[in-house]
């Protein structure tokens, strides 16, 4: 099988959260925010499932032994690289994920919801009794809950499908969106929050999208299993983000119908 046929398949769904009506809600910088303290868990839990695909396709044990496919391994080291020690605005090395906190806390957004559920966490045996026990809403918790679910079934191909069709492939498209419906005048106003939606769009758009097309045809090669499973987690890690957007949604519409009525 080729990409082309898995790609048909996930489009509507692809488009269904393109077109979100999310988008046309983030008018004001409340709705940002609150945005953005529902879309930094999934900011966050990206880094699993990346260090998930560097531990299956490069080399993280002693004794060291060459990776399978050297081009693979290279892209999801750089990956992991970019994503885990990038420079900030300043020249800084960071994490994305701590790159997207510090803009969370430049339009004053509240961290430390995320920081005390992330702080939380012992380890992958316990994450699903502790994602369930947390303070958070029902589409945070599906949205996370799928994510180590697809890690812990350890199937390389499945943990590919999502990181490239509910991630990567799809950041540039969502990120351009939030910076079309912004305040062209609150931009510039928030330098942390406009670099670090241009640097995703410039790496993940430019760089990291074919490549990862090409990873999940290797993986899947030959195998009918391989690539229904792979168009399945697809699916799923769309539907999941679907979901999410709607519960922001919905939250947004209704802090705005009480601040009509207020």
């Amino acid at each position: 099988m080729e990409l082309p046929p898995l790609e048909k398949e996930i489009q509507p769904l692809r488009d269904e959260l393109t077109n979100h009506r999310v988008y046309g809600l983030l008018a004001e910088m409340d709705d940002v925010r609150l945005f953005m303290q529902k879309h930094v868990y999934p900011v966050w839990d990206f880094m699993s499932l990346l260090k998930a695909l560097q531990n299956h396709l490069t080399c993280t044990q002693v004794p060291w032994k060459p990776a399978k496919n050297t081009t693979t391994a290279r892209f999801i080291n750089e990956i992991v690289w970019g994503e885990e020690t990038d420079i900030n605005e300043k020249g800084t090395p960071k994490s994305h994920f701590e790159m997207y906190l510090d803009a969370m806390e430049e339009v004053n957004a509240d961290t430390s919801k995320v920081l005390s559920f992330v702080n939380s966490l012992e380890g992958l045996d316990t994450i699903e009794e502790d994602i369930n026990s947390a303070d958070l809403q029902p589409a945070e918790k599906e949205f996370l809950l799928f994510t180590f679910q697809t890690i812990k079934e350890n199937k390389v191909h499945k943990i590919a499908s999502a990181f490239t069709f509910g991630r990567e492939d799809l950041i540039p498209d969502m990120f351009l969106e939030i910076i079309e419906q912004s305040s062209k005048e609150q931009k510039p106003n928030f330098p942390k929050l406009t670099y670090y939606l241009e640097r995703h769009i410039e790496v993940d758009g430019d760089e990291h999208g074919p490549l990862s097309l090409k990873m999940i045809q290797e993986l899947c090669g030959e195998s009918e299993l391989n690539w229904l499973e792979a168009s399945d987690a697809a699916k799923k890690a769309l539907k999941v983000r679907i979901n999410l957007w709607d519960e922001i949604a919905t939250e947004i519409e209704l802090n705005k119908k009480q601040l009509i009525n207020s």
